[in-house]
């Protein structure tokens, strides 16, 4: 270990500018310690969100099958893909809509809320490799009164 920081960022701008005065940095690795699991709640989750939900991504899903079909002339070589699309959203939408429905009434109010998870690293490593690390470590020194 050569380097250690509380956040991604800063060692990733010391890696950064290492890099821009040319020093060999595929010797190095930026390694996340004592690693969390974090899971921001956003919300409820209840029928209606599901509903929207399915429907937003049935919808997306059918405009671009639809849009593909039409393209390649596979339903009707007069039919527009756009014409096409438009049905594969419609189409889409009531499919998702009503998938979206049943997975949630399926999941028996289990996970009745939505949430973005990320991993996040109680502090972030510059790790070098031995041919390099004395050098890599006078370098970041060098370095640090610029980089902060």
């Amino acid at each position: 270990m050569v380097a250690s920081y509380p956040d991604y960022a800063d060692a990733q701008r010391v890696v950064d500018a290492l890099a821009d005065q040319h020093f060999p940095v595929g010797g190095l690795a930026i390694v996340g310690a004592n690693l969390q699991s974090f899971e921001q709640i956003t919300g409820r989750r209840g029928l209606a969100r599901a509903a929207a939900s399915g429907l937003t991504s049935g919808a997306l899903t059918g405009a671009l099958i639809g849009w593909l079909l039409g393209l390649f002339n596979i339903a009707q070589p007069l039919v527009s893909s756009l014409v096409m699309a438009l049905f594969g959203v419609v189409v889409g939408g009531v499919i998702g809509l009503v998938l979206g429905l049943v997975a949630h009434l399926a999941s028996g109010g289990r996970r009745d809320f939505s949430s973005i998870s990320s991993v996040r690293a109680e502090r972030y490593d510059v790790l070098a490799v031995t041919e390099i690390a004395d050098e890599a470590e006078l370098a970041i020194r060098e370095l640090k009164p610029a980089s902060r």
